[in-house]
């Protein structure tokens, strides 16, 4: 594959593991009773070091997304179109992922979204997709 590929950090590695599973982990602030995204050492707000890893459904919900037609580096001119998105979990952080399986002609801000969970051949990661509930 020759596209970027992100590269976890000591943070960051619970989620990829996670999606390695095929399953959705995200922090969570016990003492702020809120769930956290993206990865950090410290709560937001209350620099609570409390954070911990739990497992969430990734149901989300469209939030933003674009449709470029022209790609927006050389590694995607083999993929046009794509759609970059912002989702909402349920849980309620926001992430930017990408839009798969799905006419651009039907998407519409807050539609259900699904995870789409993306081997990367030779890769050792999983990425992280959306498409249509």
């Amino acid at each position: 594959m020759d596209k970027p590929l992100p590269l976890p950090t000591p943070v960051s590695q619970p989620f990829w593991d996670g999606l390695r599973e095929h399953r959705m982990r995200i922090q969570y602030s016990p003492s702020g009773d809120r769930w956290v995204f993206y990865p950090r050492l410290l709560a937001p707000g209350s620099l609570a070091d409390d954070l911990e890893w739990r497992e969430v459904s990734g149901a989300a919900a469209l939030y933003s997304f674009a449709v470029a037609r022209v790609p927006s580096a050389a590694a995607w001119s083999d993929s046009p179109p794509q759609l970059p998105a912002i989702v909402e979990l349920a849980e309620g952080p926001r992430l930017t992922t990408e839009l798969v399986n799905v006419d651009p002609a039907a998407i519409t801000i807050g539609m259900p979204l699904r995870p789409v969970f993306y081997d990367v051949p030779d890769g050792n990661i999983t990425l992280l997709r959306y498409e249509p509930a």
